[in-house]
């Protein structure tokens, strides 16, 4: 599990470090992520090998709600002052997400 684990931050490391090398605006994750689709896609059996490590990292995943929970308790007041804007931002940015999935399937299926 700590070899397949070293992986994924390998790929996460070259990720980060060809987004700061280059200066490119896409996030070094992002990039990683990139990466190891194209690992998982050339080498065979990569997938199997990666995969028990990846469900343990998904069954934690929701650990990563802490930090944004503890934002809205710090910025409360802030967020009550201006909800109006947060919603409208929030509601357009969904409706747009949604229009642009629909339309990118609806191309892939032509």
């Amino acid at each position: 599990m700590i070899n397949t684990f070293v992986i994924l931050l390998l790929f996460q490391l070259v990720g980060e470090v060809a987004a700061h090398g280059f200066g490119l605006p896409i996030p070094g994750p992002v990039i990683g992520m990139l990466l190891l689709l194209l690992y998982l896609m050339v080498k065979q059996g990569a997938a199997e090998k990666l995969a028990p490590t990846a469900h343990g990292l998904l069954r934690h995943l929701s650990i990563l709600f802490v930090p944004a929970g503890v934002g809205v308790m710090l910025h409360g007041q802030r967020i009550a002052d201006e909800w109006l804007p947060i919603v409208a931002a929030l509601v357009l940015s969904t409706v747009l997400g949604m229009v642009v999935t629909a339309l990118t399937v609806k191309w892939l299926q032509k």
